[in-house]
């Protein structure tokens, strides 16, 4: 099999399903693995090959089966830096009568992980039982959890070993890895958000159409109805980074105190695709009426608060989120040194900042600092003077400027903006819609 795709042959399914199976059963070594992904990586796969390996990979362990009264959705991002949509729409959708079992994971390099904001909240437990995440969907209508054993462990494996191979950034491999945990979640559709731009993986318009296109075909191949957004992740999503910073602003989003546009924009677009594929809303317009309505009348801060409790978190944490949520030791503004226009960000430098200041991890299994980040990060277009705030550092050290972590990230901060002379807007929000051919 390795020489086969080393030369550029196709693999067959027969030999894909072996080659996983051996993964899992330890017959087949990691070295091999590595060598198997590299090939993948070089010559790539056909969408055949990719759905069988995905499909592999999916059935490595358990299948979630679910007889619920609702469609199960599931939306997925590819990564960014102040994305918290999934805080947000995950009870939105579930308020519009579906269920949401949503495997997430954790923050590398430069972007967040859903599970790191979660564990902020006291008593969250992110890798509950099998029986108690499925306790949690049924009461709840949404649970956001982490990957268990028993989920594709194979995707589990083959990630570990492409993680110190150099092998992440292959599309196949990509959309085996994300499209097996979704499968075995037992989804009757799903939203991907492929970021494209300075905050991305996939840092050009091309790299995230390829990607979103073979999710799309490879999902519609394994009977899985699915569609894709390409948004722009040029500047931050929301105007803060960091784990709790990021719960904060998802509880005011629900409740109402604060909606940032550019979240609130991408939330209902991909909201409204999933009402659509779920067979809740028949258009657009309908679909955007019902996720309102669910903001509007309290129903999803009611549904993020039901899955915050059946998951150990506090019954009042809605109420009292800034009582319950850690907070940074000191807080330091970065304020511009010249003036002009904001013309841009160096988003993936900004998510660098957070990592600096100890929000971040750059390697497996580190721990992170949940009350540190970035908060009033200045939009795009936005007129800036000598001495206006461009972000506030919320610091783990309360020595002057944040101590050396608080100074590298002031440094990164100011490194990262672009100003120039004249106004410019920020460029379209929402790139593009992919569907199945």
């Amino acid at each position: 099999m390795i020489r086969a795709k080393r030369d550029g042959m196709a693999l067959r399914e027969e030999d894909l399903r072996g080659f996983v199976a051996g993964m899992v059963d330890g017959s087949i070594g990691e070295a091999q693995v590595a060598a198997l992904g590299m090939a993948i990586y070089f010559q790539g796969m056909g969408s055949k090959e990719c759905a069988a390996l995905t499909s592999a990979m999916a059935h490595s362990g358990a299948v979630l089966e679910w007889d619920l009264d609702g469609p199960v959705l599931d939306k997925h991002s590819s990564g960014g830096v102040g994305d918290l949509v999934s805080l947000a729409l995950g009870p939105m959708v579930a308020a519009c009568g579906a269920y949401v079992p949503m495997i997430s994971g954790r923050g590398l390099g430069h972007t967040g992980g859903t599970l790191d904001k979660l564990e902020s909240i006291p008593g969250y437990r992110t890798m509950p039982g099998r029986d108690e995440f499925r306790r949690a969907v049924r009461r709840a209508g949404v649970a956001i959890i982490g990957q268990t054993d028993d989920l594709a462990p194979a995707d589990r494996m083959f990630y570990a070993v492409r993680d110190v191979t150099a092998t992440v950034e292959s599309i196949p491999l990509i959309t085996a890895s994300i499209l097996s945990k979704k499968l075995a979640a037992g989804l009757d559709g799903l939203v991907m958000d492929i970021k494209t731009g300075s905050g991305a993986f996939m840092v050009t318009s091309d790299q995230a159409r390829q990607l979103a296109e073979s999710i799309v075909s490879v999902a519609a191949g394994a009977g899985l109805p699915t569609a894709a957004l390409i948004t722009c992740m040029d500047e931050p999503l929301a105007p803060c980074a960091g784990n709790a910073l990021e719960v904060r602003e998802a509880v005011r989003y629900l409740t109402g105190t604060k909606r940032d546009p550019r979240l609130h924009q991408v939330v209902l677009a991909l909201g409204m695709r999933l009402l659509i594929l779920g067979g809740l809303a028949a258009d657009e317009d309908g679909a955007r009426a019902m996720l309102e309505q669910t903001l509007d009348s309290g129903a999803a801060a009611e549904r993020f608060l039901r899955m915050v409790t059946e998951l150990g978190g506090p019954p009042d944490f809605v109420e009292h989120f800034d009582a319950y949520l850690p907070a940074a030791r000191s807080t330091w503004p970065v304020r511009a040194q010249t003036e002009g226009f904001l013309a841009a960000w160096d988003t993936r430098a900004l998510g660098m900042a957070v990592v600096a200041l100890g929000g971040g991890r750059t390697r497996v299994g580190q721990g992170v600092d949940h009350t540190v980040g970035l908060t009033s990060i200045a939009r795009v277009g936005t007129e800036v003077r000598v001495g206006d705030v461009l972000a506030v550092l919320h610091c783990a050290s309360d020595e002057e400027g944040g101590g050396a972590s608080g100074r590298a990230a002031r440094a990164a901060v100011l490194d990262a903006v672009r100003l120039g002379l004249e106004p410019s807007a920020p460029g379209p929000l929402i790139r593009e819609l992919i569907t199945p051919v």
